[in-house]
């Protein structure tokens, strides 16, 4: 290339850097519009709610007083409620303020994620985030049964801190993007954080060479039961999804919920299987604890994991008569519905 060349191409260059400029300058434009709309929108929203608070404040009061109950008045009570499921599909489309749980660990960082295939991506990236960690954890306790090597056995716990803390963080911001991810299963990551913990600061005494062996079964039983996990419930959120009948951020969990339902039966005598485990630790650790040389860590572990096994077996139980009586509601409306010739 010659100079005259070089020449040509810098022009060439400086022309396409003037349609840059033109460009970036529309797009901070559409920014500053965005963030005027959404903040437009916002308002809109509460002064909708305060006003649908007020008529049904209203409405309450003419109950009270007697008032018989019209056609008008039940009509206006169902486009109430219809009104208020619209306003949580805008809403839905906003950004949201972070819980107190993020605000304290990032601070005011906007972490709502507007764009679709970008939410898609964060909730597979934390599938595969849990995914690739079960099977670490799985690798690392079944050497720590054959090898009693003490740093082998901190990574390992230091891992499982890492893992449930990260965890938490990034439900937490799932939440905020509209994961339905409810309150036992969260709170199940946050005391998991906590043993993984204590664990890490329980001294290398005969105790904990007493408890050692079961911990590594434990782990190394629950990576493949979450792997189980992984490989179900991401088949039938596929298969939701693919016929429109789930919300688009479901994520897998440790446990049962209530869209999981179809070839369940395999699956659940692992999951329980899991939940005997930790009231079977929290036993074992409950007995430890009689010992000479135990710690404080003991009983506290064993609260926890007690904690946790009668928690997932009481939530599980919950959730699975529930669905048997939707399922059940549903058969009984498709066979009064008359078929159609």
């Amino acid at each position: 290339m010659d100079v005259e060349e070089c020449l040509k191409e810098w022009e060439d260059l400086s022309a396409d850097y003037k349609r840059l400029e033109t460009v970036n300058k529309e797009y901070v434009t559409k920014l500053e519009e965005v963030g005027e709309l959404q903040a437009a929108c916002m308002k809109e929203i509460t002064h909708q709610k305060y006003r649908m608070s007020i008529i049904a404040n209203a409405l309450k009061r003419f109950e009270k007083k007697g008032i018989t109950k019209d056609e008008r008045l039940a009509k206006l009570e169902k486009e109430i409620m219809k009104r208020k499921a619209m306003l949580h599909e805008i809403n839905s489309t906003l950004p949201k303020q972070n819980s107190l749980y993020l605000r304290i660990i990032l601070g005011n960082v906007n972490v709502s994620i507007l764009n679709k295939n970008d939410k898609f991506k964060y909730k597979d990236e934390y599938e595969k985030f849990k995914l690739i960690l079960s099977a670490i954890a799985f690798v690392i306790a079944v050497a720590n049964l054959y090898i009693d090597f003490r740093p082998l056995q901190l990574i390992l716990i230091f891992l499982l801190v890492w893992y449930y803390c990260t965890l938490t963080i990034r439900e937490s911001i799932l939440k905020v993007n509209g994961s339905r991810i409810k309150g036992w299963w969260r709170l199940h990551h946050f005391i998991s954080t906590i043993v993984s913990g204590i664990l890490l600061i329980w001294p290398q005494n005969e105790p904990w060479e007493e408890f050692r062996h079961t911990f590594m079964w434990f782990i190394a039983y629950i990576s493949v039961v979450q792997f189980m996990q992984f490989r179900y419930q991401s088949g039938v959120l596929y298969r939701l999804k693919a016929l429109g009948a789930r919300h688009n951020m479901d994520i897998t969990i440790e446990g049962f919920h209530s869209w999981m339902w179809r070839g369940l039966s395999y699956l659940l005598p692992f999951l329980f299987g899991g939940y005997v485990f930790q009231l079977y630790i929290a036993y074992t650790l409950y007995n430890i604890s009689y010992h000479r040389d135990a710690t404080w860590q003991v009983p506290a572990l064993s609260m926890s994991f007690l904690s946790l096994g009668i928690g997932n077996t009481l939530t599980t139980l919950i959730v699975i008569p529930q669905k048997l009586n939707e399922q059940e509601q549903k058969w009984r409306q498709n066979k009064l519905e008359p078929k159609s010739e």
